[in-house]
């Protein structure tokens, strides 16, 4: 009876299925037009990158998220990478300080060869191409490879300790931070800027301007419900909201590496769009993985959802997010409803990042990551509309 009930199931979602395949819908970019006409005008975008416990999510692992989306093709200028640790640790925060230095000497190299996959340890994992072996390349592969190796094996070998060193700790003030740190779940606000991209100094070997790079772990209080990553979301949007404002907001999971360093300028053809941009709240990008079986037994590289599900969704109003490797419209997560105004916003986009030192937006960003703000705030709105319309009766 069972197995009959579970045929009629599957025979009755086969049939609903075709409905929604009927009329896919494949779209392609055309970025050289969107550098011909907005390159100047191109908005900032934040990304926020989470985590949540080292021994789960190893920090090198980490970091080299972190490393693929800071080397995006993009004016660096205009780039925030946010990396949300919930698990408030300073062997997370220790990695991301070296990958803030490593990134000196990556993302000069990814530009000057045009590398892809630009994770180091998804790149060198990989065998040279053909034109690797120009011999420019392969002496700045060497070099980079062995700068790559020496630093995975200063995080690894300090996570394996499970503390930073006295000596490490000396490097930065943001270890300070972590005196006053009970436990993962009792501590208060951190908010550190490894690399504040509005200041002079913030530059690569080549002289080029970097990403700026915050480190965020949210107050947590035995007292309050953190509400998992949906809260250190709220917290994202929160704090990047005084540093960098973005436009455009990308999520990604600290295990979800970006392997295509276009994603964002294929993002902003469809926001851009004169005709239909105004209409899109979020552009995402289905996920993709390594270490196949042969003949993918288990379906992992999720074929039939990305080249024919997918696609016939939007052919009917579009898919639902579906998580990690989106592009949100910082204004949709807000809220806000959209009209054929949002089509000139980007002509009237100025320089909105926040004109305070970094010290100080590290203090003011540590109130809007607390974890009272909401109920702190929400107090703010009730006693307001008292005032405003008086006592219930």
């Amino acid at each position: 009876m069972g197995l009959s009930l579970a045929e009629l199931w599957f025979s009755l979602y086969w049939f609903i299925t075709q409905f929604v395949r009927w009329n896919p819908i494949y779209r392609y970019t055309f970025k050289d037009r969107l550098s011909q006409r907005y390159e100047n005008a191109f908005p900032y975008i934040d990304i926020f990158v989470c985590t949540a416990k080292p021994r789960i999510e190893p920090p090198i692992m980490v970091i080299n998220t972190v490393l693929s989306v800071m080397a995006y093709n993009y004016p660096s200028q205009k780039l925030c990478v946010y990396l949300s640790d919930d698990g408030g640790s300073d062997l997370t925060f220790y990695a991301l300080l070296e990958a803030s230095r490593f990134s000196k000497h990556w993302l000069p190299f990814c530009r000057k060869f045009s590398i892809e996959p630009r994770s180091p340890a998804a790149y060198f994992s990989t065998n040279p191409k053909p034109h690797d072996s120009n011999p420019l390349m392969a002496q700045e592969r060497f070099s980079i490879k062995k700068s790559y190796e020496d630093m995975k094996n200063r995080i690894e070998t300090t996570t394996r300790l499970g503390r930073v060193s006295e000596e490490i700790r000396k490097e930065h003030k943001g270890f300070q931070e972590w005196n006053h740190v009970s436990t993962q779940y009792n501590h208060q606000s951190i908010v550190q800027i490894l690399i504040d991209g509005r200041e002079d100094k913030a530059v690569d070997v080549e002289g080029q301007s970097l990403p700026t790079l915050v480190y965020l772990s949210r107050e947590k209080r035995p007292q309050y419900h953190h509400n998992f990553k949906a809260g250190a979301m709220n917290s994202l949007i929160r704090v990047s909201s005084k540093i960098s404002n973005g436009s455009i907001i990308l999520n990604v999971d600290c295990d979800m590496y970006s392997n295509n360093s276009e994603s964002v300028r294929d993002a902003l053809c469809f926001f851009m769009d004169e005709q239909k941009g105004h209409e899109i709240a979020y552009v995402q990008f289905p996920p993709s993985y390594n270490n196949l079986t042969t003949n993918d037994l288990y379906g992992t590289c999720f074929r039939v959802l990305n080249e024919v599900d997918l696609p016939g969704l939007d052919a009917n109003g579009g898919p639902c997010y579906i998580g990690s490797g989106c592009f949100h419209r910082r204004k949709a997560l807000c809220g806000m409803k959209y009209s054929e105004e949002c089509e000139r916003e980007w002509k009237r986009e100025t320089d909105r990042t926040a004109r305070e030192s970094a010290s100080v937006l590290e203090a003011l960003c540590k109130v809007l990551a607390s974890c009272s703000y909401s109920l702190c705030l929400g107090t703010l709105k009730v006693s307001r509309l008292t005032q405003l319309t008086g006592p219930s009766r």
